[in-house]
């Protein structure tokens, strides 16, 4: 890709030295500590959003067991307007997915078009992702929470 999320030719990302492998070794001892953190992270995060009707949190059952690689609302308003009130306040949200796969130039097929995948459209304008990683701490998710609450009391 030469512009970000945009992409226009396959490829493969493949990134894992030598070295890394070395540190990843010793990190998979704490593999399950780090799970623990992100899941927790993801609590808090619902509980932070459950009072606000323009935010969908991530469906999960009681017993999930997901690790949360990345947080992402759904948001029934101007998502574009949050990342830039999120941006303005040195939030790093991101728009992971700006394009659906089947309207990116790598992925261009004459058997689909726009409007042949209408959630995923929707989802393609409606995501966006808050700051996800196991050293998140609670000072940290209130600042991101409040920053988002925010935008939405306005």
């Amino acid at each position: 890709m030469t512009v970000r999320y945009y992409h226009d030719h396959i490829g493969v990302n493949s990134r894992l030295d030598s070295i890394q492998a070395a540190v990843l070794r010793i990190k998979l001892r704490e593999l399950d500590n780090y799970c623990d953190a992100r899941r927790t992270a993801a609590d808090k995060y619902d509980a932070a959003f459950a009072d606000i009707p323009q935010i969908t949190t991530p469906a999960r059952f009681d017993n999930s067991s997901h690790v949360f690689h990345q947080y992402t609302l759904r948001i029934d308003g101007d998502r574009d307007g949050l990342k830039a009130h999120m941006d303005a306040l040195g939030i790093p949200a991101m728009i992971y997915y700006p394009v659906p796969l089947h309207m990116q130039k790598a992925y261009l097929d004459p058997r689909y078009k726009e409007g042949d995948f209408p959630m995923t459209e929707l989802l393609a304008r409606e995501v966006i992702s808050l700051p996800m990683h196991t050293e998140l701490n609670d000072d940290q998710i209130s600042t991101i929470t409040s920053a988002v609450i925010s935008y939405f009391q306005k």
